[in-house]
């Protein structure tokens, strides 16, 4: 079984800053770490090639520091890591990273499952992986909690609802975005650290993707960030006592006069 893991090198969650011209992250300098939730989405990797045989190819899309992130995840069992990496792809929006993404995926061929953390913590969109189904039209399933059965043909899978969950059945090749339910992750270990440590992820550009220029970048991506700041803080408010039905009442009383 040959399975894809996307993931991403997000800032630390303690050191996130904005260029306050562009309104985009500023990375350059910035302390970064694998995304939380992808580490979910490396392990459950990890778990199937070791459950049904085959290969894990670990996915990026970032600046060459994001490499790291690709070594890291070799240590923790991947058995290769892929850099998407060019100048060409900065200011890309969810829509523009899940084609990217998608077109590398394409480049790679054989895959049977493309795993992905449920969304980015820099983001949390929860856009990209089930963009990168659309660009593909594979199927999806996102929220997997735990995967039941899986075979060369279909996945049997556990999504998570607020409810609780629902049991889906999807053909193979599939997109599963996952939650940190799904597993707890490994640490590495000492043969995984020295094959990091050696290993040399490969890089392609733009041009080694064949994409579309058009719908690459900044130029490729529908959204703009407009603006980004701080929301002025509220003060005051006010404070109602006294039984459910009496508070119940004054709240209405109070909206009532405020939409009128």
């Amino acid at each position: 079984m040959n399975i894809i893991v996307c993931i991403k090198q997000v800032p630390n969650t303690t050191d996130v800053r904005i260029d306050p011209v562009t309104n985009t992250l500023i990375r350059d300098g910035v302390e970064s770490v694998i995304n939380p939730f992808d580490a979910y989405a490396i392990e459950e990797a990890v778990r199937l090639k070791e459950r049904c045989g085959g290969k894990v190819t670990a996915l990026t899309m970032g600046p060459p520091q994001a490499e790291n992130a690709l070594k890291e995840a070799i240590s923790l069992g991947c058995d290769e890591g892929i850099l998407v990496s060019d100048r060409k792809f900065a200011g890309s929006d969810t829509w523009a990273t899940s084609y990217t993404l998608a077109a590398a995926i394409k480049k790679i061929g054989d895959y049977d499952v493309i795993l992905c953390g449920k969304q980015a913590s820099d983001g949390d969109t929860a856009q990209v992986g089930p963009g990168i189904s659309a660009h593909l039209d594979i199927p999806q399933v996102t929220y997997v909690k735990k995967i039941r059965e899986i075979d060369e043909k279909t996945a049997k899978v556990e999504r998570m609802t607020e409810e609780g969950y629902d049991v889906v059945e999807t053909p193979l090749p599939c997109l599963l975005t996952v939650v940190k339910e799904i597993n707890t992750p490994r640490m590495p270990s000492l043969k995984g650290l020295m094959r990091a440590k050696a290993a040399k992820p490969l890089k392609w550009t733009a041009d080694d993707l064949e994409a579309d220029p058009a719908a690459l970048g900044l130029d490729g991506s529908p959204t703009r960030v407009v603006k980004i700041f701080t929301p002025e803080t509220r003060k005051g408010g006010e404070l109602i006592s006294g039984s459910s039905a009496e508070v119940a009442k004054e709240l209405a009383e109070l909206l009532k006069g405020e939409v009128i």
